[in-house]
């Protein structure tokens, strides 16, 4: 994806993250069928990614298809969506999908914070080790002329203790894999589950090994920083020459010597 789609990307899931707090189910469920119809009308494609539209243009485009159809929050989403530049029709459609099964883990994560993502990826993982083992399983799933809903059935099959989170992605993949193999897309859908369960992780870096008074009054700050209960993984790096590093998701807090040097050398340098 161009920069240009990422930085909208970024901003669409910006945007996003307040209502996912609250979502259910529903919500990403909602996205995958506007995904639908973007994947099946080129000429709508085209008009929502035009750099000649005015950004409110696109937006009121999508609103008035979408009006009465979906909750309030999937319009506004896609309206975000719609009113922000992509370098090609495919960037906004992949955007979208990122955006649902974005949808889909806050859901899991909503219900049983990290245990939940965890849930989710085994599961995932589960599916996915299946379906490689068993090339029937494969051409089944890959079949273009099968009927979706006969695909999602065979899927959900074979992960029968799948939560909802699970199913509603493994489903996507298999009914909707957009030019690729199911087992593909799901082992996508893997790495964006990881990369949410990062948020729950706080990584600490520190020139001499913390005691664990240390780390437990570290650890209470950042919880309450983050407002969530975060694990900690504690490591020490000497080049630091002092302070800490500590990173959470994609946020850096660099409170070190080292990262200040570099800082007036920079200065320097003009």
């Amino acid at each position: 994806m161009a920069s240009v789609s990422s930085e909208s990307l970024a901003k669409a899931l910006e945007f996003a993250e307040p209502k996912l707090a609250q979502a259910s189910i529903e919500l990403p469920k909602e996205l995958f069928a506007v995904l639908e119809v973007l994947d099946a009308n080129a000429g709508l494609r085209r008009a929502l990614t035009d750099p000649a539209r005015e950004a409110a243009e696109k937006a009121s485009l999508l609103a008035q298809l979408l009006r009465g159809k979906v909750s309030a929050d999937t319009e506004a989403i896609v309206a975000q969506l719609a009113s922000t530049r992509w370098s090609s029709e495919r960037d906004i459609s992949d955007a979208l999908e990122t955006l649902g099964v974005t949808a889909v883990t806050a859901v899991a994560e909503q219900q049983d914070g990290p245990s939940g993502l965890a849930k989710l990826e085994q599961d995932l993982f589960s599916f996915i080790d299946v379906v490689r083992s068993n090339h029937e399983l494969q051409r089944a799933l890959d079949d273009a002329q099968a009927p979706a809903e006969a695909k999602s059935a065979l899927a959900l099959k074979l992960v029968p203790n799948a939560s909802k989170a699970s199913q509603a992605l493994i489903s996507q993949a298999v009914s909707a894999p957009r030019g690729l193999k199911p087992v593909t897309l799901v082992e996508r859908f893997v790495e964006l589950v990881a990369k949410r369960q990062q948020r729950w992780i706080a990584s600490v870096t520190s020139t001499v090994q913390l005691s664990q008074a240390q780390l437990s009054r570290l650890e209470t700050s950042l919880n309450k920083i983050y407002d969530r209960k975060l694990k900690l993984n504690a490591t020490t790096d000497p080049s630091l020459v002092g302070g800490l590093v500590v990173k959470v998701g994609d946020e850096v807090v660099d409170a070190s010597v080292a990262s200040r040097v570099a800082e007036l050398r920079r200065a320097l340098a003009g």
